[in-house]
């Protein structure tokens, strides 16, 4: 069925349309109806309900939290049951680990005063506050496509069409997508969101900024033994199992109920293709001092996101003609200290601001240029422009000399409000970052022993990821040619080693590499779309509702 043949889209018209109910989307929705009750507001999420697709460590500045909702910390019901109560900060090499001082750490990576959380446990409360406002939320509605006015401005998005069968012909149980119009449409999907991808290109967002910069997260949640827990206890470690020429680390947070949720970070500007983020991470878990948390334990869930790193130099425009980019969409995330919900609730909140006067003005789908300004001279540019060079320094310098400037430079930051580096460049992008396979060696991990380490299907299904088999593959592979002529046989094929879920391998098919997309398996990390050699691979929604369903991650 062609483009023309297609149904007319049934329409809805909003004042607002936001595009994810991630901690930036629900708080700008909470923000508008407090402004003006009148206003109509819609928040679409392509996770089959709010929460399934959020990932996250995570300890949580209450900052942002505290201007959207005072006093929430009275109610019943609230999901900040943890409060930090230790910072751990480890240096690992293969078998043993240096607990640095904390006096050494600079003031910001100090914990007091956050809590340890489920980041999707957050959205859903949020959730709540949001509907009993009046906010219409829609889950399992992915937001597939862009819509503009005759001028080129923003007016509304389209949710994808659902029943498309696998061979891009409309199956039985066909549906054609819905169109939410808006006055202004906010762009919250996350890290590395398909939207927010082409309005970056079509506007040029990017213009006189730094490259944006990843890491892939990869986190499982236990319940251990309550001699190994220590509620509210925060670890971070760096080291090892990564070389000192890779930058990333890891971290474990003792939650309520014996829960210690433990993670792995790789920054995704790693050079070798045989290094395996997932195995990295499996590997970590064996040290000896880690070890010990989990014996005994149980591993209940599994996940991986992207998260983005470029920080300060490297946040795009965040405003076009009829909308804007909020929470991690724009970038919004400060490296050191692994967090960026509070800045995703301001960057809500900020918007929401200009967006409730633009309307209240009688403006619609034109452009809100101040909120560059706002973000920059805000709580959000103080936040991070004083960690502007750590993830820099890391990349130029290494683990150790570079990780030492990085703390050196935030001390500067702190005590003198400069920097003797001045604001560092990025440089290449992560794609650009990986060398050809004959440079490298490969790296021997070992096997899983099924009760500490795992494989990766065994973990993806931790995660109940589902996908409906009989539709297009939405992992988009521009050129088949290019994937064997350069992704094989230049690089080794690091697909099947960088995506946490197994979605790629490279298999003989009458004698010749042939490269196979396992799509049902995709947690929507969005690591492919950073990390092939080529960009060459895209990722797109697949149908509304899909993907993991994280119940508490």
């Amino acid at each position: 069925m062609s483009e023309m043949e297609l149904p007319e889209r049934e329409s809805m018209e909003f004042d607002v349309v936001i595009v994810g109910a991630g901690p930036a989307g629900l708080s700008a929705a909470i923000r508008l109806k407090q402004i003006n009750p009148d206003l109509s507001v819609v928040v679409l999420e392509k996770g089959a309900e709010v929460g399934a697709h959020i990932l996250s460590g995570a300890v949580v500045d209450p900052s942002g939290i505290d201007k959207l909702l005072p006093g929430w910390r009275e109610e019943e019901g609230h999901p900040f049951k943890t409060a930090v109560t230790d910072d751990h900060f480890l240096v690992l090499n293969e078998t043993k680990s240096l607990r640095l001082p904390n006096a050494l750490m600079p003031k910001l990576m100090n914990n007091h005063g956050n809590y340890i959380v489920s980041l999707g446990l957050v959205c859903r409360w949020l959730a709540e506050k949001a509907e009993a406002l009046g906010v219409e939320i829609y889950p399992g509605f992915a937001a597939a496509e862009v819509l503009y006015d005759e001028a080129g401005a923003v007016i509304g998005v389209a949710t994808g069409d659902m029943g498309i069968e696998k061979n891009g012909e409309p199956g039985p149980n066909y549906a054609r997508g819905m169109a939410l119009m808006g006055k202004y449409v906010l762009i919250g999907e996350g890290v590395r969101g398909s939207l927010a991808k082409q309005l970056i290109a079509r506007y040029d967002l990017q213009k006189d900024r730094e490259p944006q910069k990843f890491g892939i997260g990869i986190k499982e949640l236990w319940q251990v033994k309550p001699e190994n827990h220590k509620q509210g206890l925060v670890q971070h470690s760096f080291g090892w199992p990564l070389d000192l020429s890779t930058g990333g680390g890891s971290f474990l947070y003792h939650l309520e109920d014996n829960l210690v949720a433990v993670g792995f970070v790789v920054h995704l500007n790693y050079k070798n293709p045989y290094l395996s983020p997932f195995e990295e991470f499996q590997r970590f878990k064996t040290h000896p001092s880690i070890r010990g948390t989990f014996e005994g334990g149980k591993r209940l869930s599994y996940g991986a996101r992207a998260i983005t790193e470029g920080g300060y130099q490297s946040v795009p425009k965040v405003s076009f003609p009829g909308g804007a980019l909020i929470g991690c969409s724009a970038g919004f995330v400060n490296v050191p200290r692994i967090k960026g919900s509070h800045n995703a609730v301001l960057s809500g909140l900020l918007t929401a601001d200009r967006v409730a006067a633009a309307i209240a003005a009688g403006r619609a789908n034109d452009e809100i240029v101040e909120l560059e300004s706002d973000w920059r001279d805000g709580a959000i540019g103080t936040d991070l422009k004083r960690v502007r060079n750590v993830k820099p320094l890391w990349s130029r310098f290494g683990t150790v000399l570079g990780v030492g400037l990085g703390g050196l430079d935030m001390w500067t930051n702190q005590l003198f409000g400069f920097s003797f580096f001045g604001t560092m460049k990025h440089g290449k992008n992560d794609a650009q970052s990986l060398e050809p396979a004959e440079k490298h060696q490969k790296i021997a991990y070992p096997k899983p022993d099924g009760v500490l380490t795992f494989d990766r299907l065994s973990s993806v299904f931790l995660s109940n990821t589902n996908h409906e088999e009989d539709q297009p593959v939405h992992l988009k592979v521009k050129d088949m040619s290019l994937q064997k002529r350069s992704e094989h046989d230049v690089f080794a094929g690091p697909s099947s080693r960088y995506c946490p879920a197994g979605v790629y391998e490279w298999v003989e098919k009458d004698g010749q590499p042939t490269f196979v997309i396992n799509a049902q398996n995709c947690v929507h990390c969005k690591t492919c779309d950073i990390k092939d050699p080529n960009g060459n691979i895209t990722w797109v929604p697949p149908q509304g509702g899909e993907g993991p369903v994280y119940p508490n991650m």
